[in-house]
């Protein structure tokens, strides 16, 4: 899709969003103000015409994959099981903020959320919902990056957006890298190729093959997301380009 598409060029969207980014500075548990801001702006994006689902991690309550002496499945299910925490969460918010929202997950607890299923979540997108999908893929040694992917691809998601803490992807590490330099556009290959730090190899595989383009940009900045949708190149943006080049 060209960059100059406003809003309502972006039909339907999906957005991962990191456990840390709920947290704030705090590094871990919820950050009330963020979440309302948040789920604020997930609400003005729904009421705008966009539909919008949402896939949030859990790593500001537990990482499985660094679980120490847990055993990895073990860890990584409870690592599931905290971003259904975030998603509760976020889907109140959103509730507050006067937009309808549903979670859906690949567990089964159905007290708690529904079950992911494609049909349910796409009537849901097409009814003004913000649908947030937790418990990631529902099988361990799968990141939520993956979860995201998939769940973009299978609601037919027309951009991918990973909202971070970070602006966009750099030629290398900006924290410990003064003179890491920000791309602003970016194939997949040279992502995979050259192992950048935006999504895991199976998530940006999968938007390769299914001709989702990525955009990596910070959401702790408010009113990103808005100029995100608004066709700014906001971040950086990750797909089909001839080349690579990273910015001055």
């Amino acid at each position: 899709m060209d960059d100059s598409a406003g809003t309502r060029g972006y039909e339907r969207i999906l957005l991962k969003l990191s456990g840390e980014m709920l947290a704030g500075g705090r590094g871990l548990g919820i950050d009330a103000s963020v979440l309302e801001r948040v789920a604020a702006e997930l609400a003005a994006a729904a009421s705008g015409g966009v539909q919008v689902g949402v896939v949030v991690g859990g790593g500001n309550i537990f990482r499985g994959i660094t679980a120490g002496a847990i055993d990895r499945v073990q860890g990584d299910h409870m690592g599931m099981l905290a971003t259904v925490i975030n998603a509760l969460a976020v889907q109140d918010a959103v509730k507050r903020a006067g937009c309808p929202s549903v979670v859906m997950t690949a567990l089964d607890i159905q007290r708690v959320a529904e079950p992911f299923e494609k049909k349910a979540a796409v009537a849901h997108l097409d009814a003004g919902a913000v649908v947030i999908f937790a418990a990631g893929t529902g099988c361990p040694f799968f990141s939520t990056d993956t979860a995201a992917a998939l769940r973009a691809a299978e609601i037919g998601a027309v951009l991918l957006l990973k909202g971070t803490k970070v602006d966009g992807v750099y030629d290398k590490d900006p924290v410990v890298n003064a003179d890491a330099v920000r791309y602003e556009r970016i194939s997949y290959d040279r992502v995979i190729r050259d192992k950048l730090r935006v999504m895991d190899i199976t998530a940006t595989s999968i938007c390769m093959d299914n001709d989702i383009p990525i955009m990596v940009f910070d959401m702790s900045q408010p009113g990103n997301l808005a100029r995100v949708l608004n066709g700014e190149l906001v971040g950086t943006r990750v797909g089909d380009f001839p080349d690579a080049t990273p910015s001055t």
